[in-house]
């Protein structure tokens, strides 16, 4: 479990992090939210679906106005590990929220790509009329013409 190790120690690092120790400028960013966004990742990846949901909500709770496109991605990842766990309603109210962010004029290719994967998870219950995937399906077809 290299991964659980690396994600230990990456929490107790941002934990002893204080004022007065000079670190690199990339680093400013890094955070609370920036080491749950990557520990639902990891989780994700290891098929933890509840432990990465748990990340991805800690994530999108304490990350920061300034990181608005991150914001939105992490949204469109929560999403997608929600319906891979049957939530299927709760899945369309975060990824909702998500095009709310990105229709706010965030333009990346990792958005699309959010996008482009909601579309594909969605089209068995867009199929089958559920009426927030028909909703979605309507604002995600917006939101490309804008980005393509």
């Amino acid at each position: 479990m290299e991964a659980a190790r690396a994600l230990t120690r990456a929490e107790d690092d941002l934990r002893a992090a204080r004022d007065g120790i000079e670190e690199p400028a990339r680093t400013f960013f890094f955070g609370e939210a920036s080491l749950a966004h990557e520990t639902a990742c990891t989780l994700r990846d290891l098929h933890d679906q509840k432990g990465a949901i748990s990340q991805f909500r800690r994530s999108v709770r304490t990350r920061g106005a300034a990181f608005k496109r991150t914001h939105a991605v992490t949204l469109s990842y929560l999403g997608a590990t929600q319906i891979s766990a049957g939530n299927v309603e709760e899945a369309c109210a975060t990824w909702s929220q998500a095009v709310d962010a990105m229709e706010e004029g965030i333009y990346s290719g990792r958005a699309r790509q959010g996008v482009m994967q909601m579309r594909n998870l969605l089209t068995p219950y867009r199929r089958r009329g559920i009426p927030a995937a028909v909703e979605l399906e309507t604002r995600a077809a917006r939101y490309l013409r804008t980005v393509d």
